[in-house]
């Protein structure tokens, strides 16, 4: 029987969160490289060489544990031995230190403009050094893939080098599927310590978001707003975003310091490595404050994405088809109105889109492991703005439950928490491959100054 969804007064959970997140060992890099080189002999690739930036760096600190700040970096991968970091003057010394032991080779070109040039060998030198020869298949890794393993999401120079070196009797083609693919990319599925280092993020992430609830006043400028998020400076794994008022209807836009005033449209997001909430509303009480026309802003748009989102979530298990997520929204919120355009709900890591196996017609399987998001966002681009829940979530069999449950086992209480907040609450039951990570999980106020009159399914 199809539930629906009404507004109801509840108090906000609070979840603990502990101090100190958890520590990779450092052990999990050198397994995740040889993981990866046996997918690279497979394709019958010879060496990976793979391209980072200070906004595209998860790949690279996923195998490394290292990331460059202000420059850029190249990693070779070979079958065996330690692998090659090409690293700027800012970033050597980084590179040096990396919990994944390599070859640390200073390469100036990647330095900022300016800098020193005069103390590094060729491009071409260090490469070939790395195994990059006449002959060789390279499998260039970027940051997406493109339509065919022709496309290279890598600089010019870098791709222009490898294709000489290798020459006519080799190849260069893309390989960043290994890593990222929606299916079996390396990075779409956890080991128990990143899902648990994820969690800590996450709460982070949706306390931050819980405080800005509570916290939010009219006649606050938007910079102060962002203060109630209380950002510890983990590294971000997109912009802040946070605006009120007309420029809201953009949504990607950072803060400035215009006054938030009573009746504003207002968005926020906030994501650091490993999590992201996001939540959109209005700057009101109730429904009288809006203008005459959207005062059936609850049950013309928010009622209906909340009833989709639970059905998308109570779907959610291992084995489940990407397809059948994108059935469900697109049957709840097919119509115009709604305007959903993007993927609804895709795979969160230190970045916070690596891929999405949910697309029409996707046969691709949701597996242990998978940390995903709910994000499924309206865009009516009309008076009615839109309504958001952006939270994460973890999938895991009964093997990766049991072994979370007893090495984290305060972490395990709170998903459990979360779990029956949502299934008491809320009134969303989910399967018991599901934990939900954020600690506002699925939480829904669309009249932002009145954080605990919240949506719930009735029944």
């Amino acid at each position: 029987m199809t539930r629906s969804a009404r507004l109801t007064t509840v108090e906000l959970p609070a979840f603990r969160r502990s101090v100190v997140a958890p520590e990779l060992p450092a052990s999990i890099y050198p397994a995740r490289v040889e993981r990866l080189r046996e997918l690279a002999a497979e394709r019958g690739l010879d060496r990976l060489v793979l391209y980072a930036d200070r906004e595209h760096s998860a790949n690279l600190a996923y195998l490394t544990g290292f990331d460059p700040r202000f420059e850029e970096a190249i990693l070779v991968l070979g079958p065996a031995g330690r692998p090659t970091l090409l690293a700027g003057n800012e970033c050597i010394g980084m590179a040096r230190a990396a919990p994944l032991p390599v070859e640390a080779v200073l390469f100036q070109e990647l330095s900022l403009p300016s800098q020193p040039r005069d103390g590094s060998r060729t491009l071409a030198e260090i490469l070939g050094d790395a195994g990059v020869r006449p002959g060789a298949r390279i499998g260039a890794v970027g940051w997406k893939a493109g339509p065919d393993r022709r496309w290279l999401h890598a600089p010019a120079y870098l791709v222009d080098a490898l294709r000489r070196l290798v020459g006519d009797s080799g190849s260069v083609e893309d390989a960043t599927g290994l890593l990222i693919d929606a299916g079996d990319g390396l990075r779409v599925t956890s080991e128990p310590a990143q899902i648990a280092a994820f969690e800590h993020a996450a709460c982070e992430t949706s306390n931050g978001v819980r405080n800005l609830l509570l916290g939010l006043r009219p006649g606050m400028r938007e910079r102060e707003a962002v203060q109630l998020l209380e950002w510890s400076g983990a590294p971000l794994s997109c912009h802040l975003m946070l605006t009120a008022g007309p420029r809201a209807r953009h949504g990607l836009l950072s803060p400035g310091d215009r006054i938030i005033e009573r009746r504003d449209p207002f968005t926020v997001a906030f994501g650091v490595w490993g999590a992201l909430n996001c939540r959109a509303g209005f700057v009101v009480e109730d429904a009288s404050e809006l203008p005459e026309p959207i005062r059936d802003y609850v049950d013309r748009l928010v009622a209906p994405y909340f009833e989709a989102v639970s059905e998308w979530y109570g779907a959610l298990h291992v084995g489940q088809l990407g397809g059948a997520l994108q059935e469900i929204i697109d049957r709840r919120l097919g119509d115009p109105f709604f305007g959903i355009f993007l993927n609804p709900g895709h795979q969160l890591h230190l970045d916070e889109w690596v891929n999405s196996p949910v697309s029409p017609g996707s046969e691709i399987e949701l597996r242990s492991g998978m940390v995903m998001q709910a994000d499924i966002i309206p865009a009516t681009g009309g008076p009615y703005f839109t309504t958001n829940i952006e939270d994460g979530i973890a999938l895991a069999d009964a093997s990766l439950r049991a072994t979370l449950r007893a090495t984290y086992p305060e972490m395990w209480d709170r998903v459990e928490r979360r779990r029956a907040f949502m299934r008491g609450v809320l009134g969303i039951d989910l399967h018991r491959d599901v934990l939900p990570l954020s600690n506002i999980p699925a939480l829904l106020p669309p009249f932002l100054l009145r954080p605990d009159r919240v949506m719930a399914l009735a029944g």
